[in-house]
């Protein structure tokens, strides 16, 4: 063999145990991580269920799912539902709770994660004033939500009509789910 072809030979293993031993440790850290942030998750998301529709205990509903592809979960409480769902943003995927009552109004919206453009869609998620108007705007609503664009009444983020949408179905599904359910 040539000298040439030896250092190849050479810097091609020592590249091989680098990426071994670094995917080992990946590997042992999301063995280790794996349940705390499993954890933190499902903290997460009771924390968007009580601030959608409080109650003190949710029960998940059997449902066959296959009708509203984008429904992760339904639960049910006294004061009505709770509907877990992941739509398209406009950046990625963005995983919401909203409640709907009884009466198949919106009882409040929470967005649990999402991967918005910092500034424009993530205000939806935002604690700042135009996140939290853009939430309340949902409040009441009944089955024929839409924007004000579309004819209705809710006002999309500035610069972020994708995202603004993408909620508002993700909230007219939620109130049809119930609805489906009876």
């Amino acid at each position: 063999m040539t000298s040439d072809v030896k250092k190849v030979l050479k810097l091609s293993f020592i590249l091989f145990l680098i990426c071994a031993i670094t995917a080992g440790i990946l590997g042992v850290v999301n063995e280790v991580t794996k349940e705390r942030i499993y954890l933190q998750k499902n903290a997460k998301t009771i924390e968007a269920f009580s601030i959608v529709l409080p109650a003190e205990r949710y029960e998940e509903v059997g449902y066959d799912y296959a009708a509203f592809p984008t429904v992760d979960q339904v639960s049910r409480c006294d004061a009505g539902y709770v509907v877990q769902t992941t739509v398209s943003g406009a950046q990625g995927s963005i995983t919401m709770v909203a409640g709907v009552d009884h009466d198949y109004k919106c009882t409040g919206i929470s967005i649990i994660e999402h991967s918005e453009t910092s500034g424009l869609g993530a205000n939806a998620a935002s604690s700042a004033e135009v996140g939290v108007k853009f939430r309340e705007q949902f409040i009441g609503q009944g089955e024929d939500i839409a924007l004000s664009k579309s004819g209705g009444s809710i006002e999309a983020l500035t610069g972020a009509t994708i995202t603004s949408n993408a909620v508002t179905e993700a909230v007219a599904t939620s109130i049809a789910v119930v609805k489906s359910l009876g």
